[in-house]
Order: structure tokens, then sequence, then C-alpha cells
């Protein structure tokens, strides 16, 4: 049904990179398809890696991040690139978190108005955002999720196809076992798999994205200042990269009064 039909996606997101392991293959395959993506992201990642003292400096990270976004998107192909501009809220707990500017000391309200007005803007067909843990739990991310849940339930009838971005703890399960067979030291704890993802049950599509897995990467490989040459994924063979990155999960939330509402995003291949 959705190859004639030409979709109007709307991704919020809370940091540049956000958009790249959990929904980059499923962005460059709608792009391709003919469909219009817009990316909004909340905050300029002021608070993020730097992986090379010459690319960035803590005082000018947010617009380097920026600036990595939009080349991010377009190598993906998306041209309508957008920020709300609050500051990066950091992990939980650190004192990030309570910097004025941040998003996660921002007003509900003041975020919802934003998001509606983008909303009422494009009157997308399809929304994604982060799923309710936030994946790792990043305050940022659940604030995200809180903020454009909120708005799209207040929009009864006229609401979206609305998905959230999921990593399944089965994904990191399996990434942390291969990684430890291949003598990798995965950045996570064995301890914290239960802890993190969302629960494999939870998911309603399933999205192979393999022909578009070159695409992600490429993408994701403008976010230089995160990515740690010596670190644990950069370590990973090609091919378990590839294969790790193939797939990609969503959770499609769906009006109450219609809890069988169509899935628009499995019938894109």
């Amino acid at each position: 049904m959705t190859q004639d039909l030409k979709l109007k996606v709307l991704c919020f997101f809370a940091h540049p990179d956000d958009e790249a392991f959990g929904s980059g293959g499923t962005l460059a395959e709608l792009v391709r398809k003919g469909h219009h993506v817009t990316t909004v992201c909340a905050t300029n990642g002021d608070v993020g890696e730097i992986s090379d003292p010459t690319l960035a400096t803590p005082e000018n990270l947010w617009e380097v991040r920026q600036g990595e976004l939009r080349a991010a998107m377009a190598v993906t192909g998306v041209p309508d690139v957008r920020f709300l501009g609050y500051r990066d809220s950091g992990m939980i707990g650190t004192a990030d978190n309570g910097n004025p500017a941040s998003l996660f000391q921002a007003e509900p309200a003041k975020i919802e108005a934003e998001i509606t007005a983008i909303l009422d803007e494009l009157t997308p067909d399809i929304v994604f955002t982060h799923d309710p843990t936030g994946g790792y739990g990043h305050p940022d991310h659940t604030t995200v999720y809180q903020r454009v849940t909120t708005v799209i339930d207040s929009m009864g009838d006229n609401r979206p196809h609305f998905y959230y971005v999921c990593f399944p703890k089965s994904s990191f399960r399996k990434l942390w076992e291969q990684m430890t067979e291949a003598g990798i030291t995965p950045p996570f704890a064995k301890e914290a798999l239960d802890d993190i993802g969302s629960p494999d049950d939870y998911l309603t599509t399933v999205r192979d994205v393999s022909d578009y897995v070159d695409i992600k990467k490429a993408s994701l490989n403008c976010h230089a200042t995160q990515l740690d040459h010596e670190g644990p994924f950069s370590a990973m063979a090609p091919e378990m990269m590839s294969a790790w990155m193939s797939t990609e999960y969503f959770y499609q939330s769906r009006p109450t009064n219609n809890p069988t509402q169509y899935d628009i995003l499995s019938d894109l291949a």
C-alpha cells in the first residue's frame, strides 16, 4: 500500500546521532522510496564525547554536533533537519542534569508546545521517537519520549501512526556474547543486561534494513566526535557490525479507540 502513497515522516530524537543505530536504515529506506522525512533534535549534544580534540572543544561541541547531524542526514537523504536548541542534560545523576538550559530542566508545557507546533505545521503520517526506556535510561531520551507521547496522545483520532524506536534486551545480550567471544570487552557489564533495552515481547515491528546498512553506516560515520576508534564497536569485525546494524526494532503505540491500527511501517518492504 505504501508503495504508491507518499508519506510524511517526522522523527523526534534527543541528541545528534540518536537517529543512527536504531532507525538509520529505515530512514534511508523511506527516503529512497520517495517519502519525505524531517528529523527534529531536541538538544545539541553539548556534553557528548570528543573522540579527537582536533574536532571540537567543550565550548563549541554543540555547534560541531549540529553540523554532524546535518551531514549525516544529507547522507541518509533527509532534507529537513531542525533543532529545539536545548542543552544536553548529560547522564542521570550528573551535574549537567541541573543546568537551567538543559532539556531535563525545561518546562514540560514549553517543550510540548514546540512539538505541537511542528506537528501542526507538517501533519505527518508517521512519527518516530525514543521508547520508554530511552535505550539505556538517558534523561534526555526519556524526556523526549514523555513529551512527544503526551502530545500524540492528546491528538485523539487525528494522531499519526506512532512508533517508538527500540533496542530489545535479546539484542544487547547477543551483542555482549559476540563481543566476548571475539575477545572484545563490551561497553556494558553482563550484570547490566537486565536493566537496559526493551522487553522482547514489547516489540510490534522488526525490520530487515540490510539493503540500506551501508548508507546507515556512512551516515553514522558523520558523527565523528562520538566515534571512539579505539572502543569496542570499532574493534568489531565489519561483517559483525553490519549484521548487528541490519535489523531495526519498533513498538507501534496505537490509539486506545483503535488498538488494531494498521502497522504502516511493516508495509514499506
